[in-house]
C-alpha cells in the first residue's frame, strides 16, 4: 500500500526515518500558520477575516501537499509562499488599490496558466534548460537564503539604517537560545542520532520556557470558517493591463521559486540523475500547479513548494510518505494551534542554519576554475540571499550565463530555451 500510494520501497526506504522526516518539515513551516494570518490582517477591514486566512493557510497547505504526497511521490511540502502574500497584501491590493478578491482571481489565473504550461512540458524544458553549475549553484544559494531566515527569525541578523543588515542582541534571551539549540542539534547531527534535527528543535523549544522565549497560550481550538473568503474571485476585472501586470508578476515569481526549491532540494536528495535531470519533475510542478489553483479557492495566496522542504530531506525523506506526514500535520494543526505556534523562531532558526550547511555540499560540484561557469553560479547563490528571493537569483544568473559565454564566443553552451528565458527575464525587470 506504502508503495503504490507513495513511492515508498521497502528495500531503500524506512517507514520510521520518513515519519520523522515528515514532522521536521512540517515543524519548520509551521511558522507560515503564524505568519500568513499576521500579514493578511491588514486586509482584515477589508473583509478578510484573520482566522479565516489562518484556516484557509492550513487547508491550502493539506490539499497541495496531499497532491505532491500521493500523486508525484516527492518529500515536498507545500503551503502559501512567504514574499508573495506580502505582494499580495501590500502591493496589489494596500499600493495599487485593488481589492483581495483581485488578487484572488490573479492567482487562480496564474495557477491555471501552469497547469498548462506544465500539461504542455514548457516548465520541464525551462528546469532541463539550466545548466548543471547553475543547478548546484541553486542548492547552495537555497542553503544559505534559509541560514539567513533562520538567522533572521532568532534576531541574530537584524535590519540596519547604515549597513542594511547588522548583528542583533545576541545576549537576548532569543538568541541565546537561537545558540544553545544550533548547539545541541549540531552535536546530534555530527554524532548521527536518528532523528537529531527534529529532537534538537524539540529540545530548543523545551529549554526556552524557562528563558521565556516559549509561550503556550492554550492547546486546543477549533478552526474557523473560510465562508468569508471562499471562491470569492472579482471577474470583472479579469480583462485589464493592470490584472495582465499582477498576473504575470506571480507567475514569474512563483516559477522560478518553485524552481529553485525543486532543483536544490532534489539535489540534495540525489534525485538528479547525470545528466541534470530532476526525476519526476513533470508530476511535482503539476502538483505546485494544482495546489495554487486549489489554494485561491480557499482564499489563500499562492501556495508553492516549500524550501523547508530541505530540513525533511536531510533527515531521510524521499518518499510522498514524508510530505503526507507533513499534510497530516497541518491537519493536527487546525485544531491545536496554540502549541504548534508556541515553537520560537530560535528553535527553527537552528535547525534552519544546520540545514543550511548540509545544502551547500553540491557547490563542490562547480568548476570554478571555468568562469563562464563560475561567475552565473556564484550570481545564482549569492543574490539568493541578498535579494531574498530565489527567483532573482536564478533569473540574474540566467542573463550573466547566456551574455558572458556569448561574449566569449560559448554559443555552442546556450540552448534556444535559455536565449529566451534570459530575454524574458530583461523584458520582466524593465517592464514589470
Amino acid at each position: 500500500m506504502l508503495q503504490k500510494l507513495f513511492g515508498f520501497d521497502p528495500t531503500k526506504h524506512s517507514v520510521r526515518t520518513e515519519i520523522l522526516a515528515g514532522i521536521t518539515t512540517f515543524l519548520t513551516m509551521a511558522y507560515i500558520l503564524a505568519v500568513n494570518p499576521n500579514i493578511f490582517s491588514a486586509l482584515a477591514d477589508q473583509g478578510m477575516p484573520t482566522n479565516a486566512v489562518f484556516t484557509a493557510t492550513a487547508l491550502a497547505a493539506i490539499v497541495g501537499t496531499l497532491v505532491m504526497s500521493i500523486y508525484a511521490k516527492k518529500p515536498f511540502g507545500l503551503a502559501p509562499g512567504m514574499g508573495l502574500n506580502a505582494f499580495f497584501v501590500f502591493t496589489v491590493c494596500l499600493t495599487m488599490g485593488y481589492s483581495w478578491q483581485f488578487a484572488l482571481t490573479a492567482i487562480l489565473i496564474e495557477g491555471v496558466i501552469f497547469i498548462l504550461l506544465t500539461v504542455t512540458n514548457v516548465r520541464q524544458a525551462i528546469v532541463d534548460a539550466i545548466p548543471t553549475s547553475m543547478k548546484n549553484a541553486i542548492g547552495a544559494g537555497i542553503g544559505l537564503y534559509i541560514a539567513f531566515i533562520g538567522l533572521q527569525n532568532a534576531g541574530i541578523i537584524v535590519d540596519d539604517g547604515a549597513t542594511l543588515v547588522t548583528l542583533g542582541k545576541i545576549t537576548s534571551s532569543n538568541s541565546l537560545l537561537f545558540f544553545i539549540g544550533l548547539i545541541i542539534t549540531a552535536v546530534l547531527v555530527i554524532l548521527k542520532v536518528k532523528g537529531g534535527i527534529l529532537l534538537g528543535m524539540l529540545a530548543t523549544t523545551l529549554i526556552g520556557i524557562p528563558l521565556g522565549a516559549t509561550h503556550f497560550d492554550g492547546v486546543v481550538s477549533l478552526p474557523a470558517s473560510i465562508a468569508p473568503i471562499f471562491c470569492q474571485f472579482e471577474w470583472s476585472s479579469i480583462i485589464s493591463w493592470d490584472m495582465l501586470i499582477v498576473v504575470l508578476t506571480f507567475l514569474f515569481v512563483d516559477m522560478f521559486d518553485t524552481i529553485g526549491t525543486v532543483i536544490g532540494v532534489s539535489v540534495k536528495a540525489n534525485m538528479i540523475d547525470k545528466d541534470g535531470h530532476v526525476d519526476g519533475i513533470n508530476r511535482i510542478l503539476m502538483a505546485d500547479a494544482i495546489a495554487t489553483t486549489a489554494g485561491a479557492c480557499m482564499g489563500a495566496s499562492t501556495t508553492t513548494t516549500y524550501i523547508e522542504s530541505a530540513s525533511g530531506v536531510a533527515e531521510g525523506g524521499r518518499t510522498g510518505l514524508t510530505s503526507f506526514i507533513v499534510a497530516l500535520g497541518f491537519a493536527i494543526a487546525l485544531f491545536f494551534s496554540p502549541v504548534f505556534l508556541a515553537i520560537p523562531g530560535a528553535a527553527t532558526g537552528a535547525v534552519l542554519v544546520i540545514v543550511g550547511v548540509m545544502m551547500m555540499s553540491p557547490i563542490a560540484n562547480i568548476d570554478w576554475s571555468d568562469y563562464s561557469e563560475a561567475i552565473p553560479a556564484f550570481l545564482t547563490a549569492v543574490l539568493m540571499p541578498l535579494s531574498y528571493s530565489i527567483a532573482h537569483g536564478i533569473m540574474i544568473g540566467t542573463i550573466a550565463y547566456v551574455f558572458i559565454n556569448a561574449c566569449t564566443g560559448k554559443f555552442k553552451k546556450i540552448s534556444i530555451v535559455l536565449w529566451i528565458l534570459a530575454i524574458l527575464f530583461i523584458l520582466k525587470y524593465i517592464f514589470l
